[in-house]
């Protein structure tokens, strides 16, 4: 008999400068969990910074990297904060979502723009010519259609985003 059990993950999805990556850690230490940043989990098995692999290989190399890292990974009880262009893959959100619940940290495009003073390094999936503006309207859907929970964090730091999603995961 299958019993049912809740998911053991929490997916944090949100564009580049949101805090994923610094929400997911004070998150992972509030639930007792594992953390694991995607990027990092790239730039490790790669050996190449994201930027790097980008400038290399181009886009559709790294987004074909990304999805075949994240398919491939075996976490459970773990936080696990994700790239921002990692919900463009179906396969990759699927896998994610098999024991994860899916939270989307939703940050004011001004906000954003504010926190991002490293576009050209930072490793951010973004066609040539387009601009951040037209990359957060591209993606706003995209993560809508794939988050279990939003979690509005205009106006808060990190801090208040943790409290947020923990009341929102209760």
């Amino acid at each position: 008999m299958n019993k049912t059990h809740p998911p053991s993950n929490v997916v944090l999805i949100g564009m580049p400068g949101v805090g994923k990556s610094t929400v997911g850690v004070l998150l992972a230490k509030a639930l007792s969990k594992a953390f694991l940043d995607t990027d990092l989990l790239i730039q490790s098995n790669e050996g190449r910074r994201l930027q790097d692999i980008i400038d290399a290989d181009g886009l559709a190399a790294f987004r074909a990297i990304e999805e075949r890292r994240i398919a491939e990974l075996n976490a459970a009880n773990t936080v696990i904060a994700t790239g921002g262009s990692v919900p463009y893959s179906e396969r990759a959100m699927a896998s994610l979502k098999a024991d994860g619940i899916v939270v989307f940290l939703d940050l004011p495009l001004d906000e954003l723009e504010r926190r991002i003073t490293n576009m050209d390094s930072r490793g951010i999936v973004i066609a040539p010519g387009q601009t951040f503006a037209g990359l957060y309207e591209e993606r706003m859907p995209v993560y809508r259609r794939h988050a279990g929970i939003r979690i509005d964090c205009a106006g808060m730091g990190h801090e208040g985003a943790v409290r947020a999603v923990l009341d929102a995961l209760r």
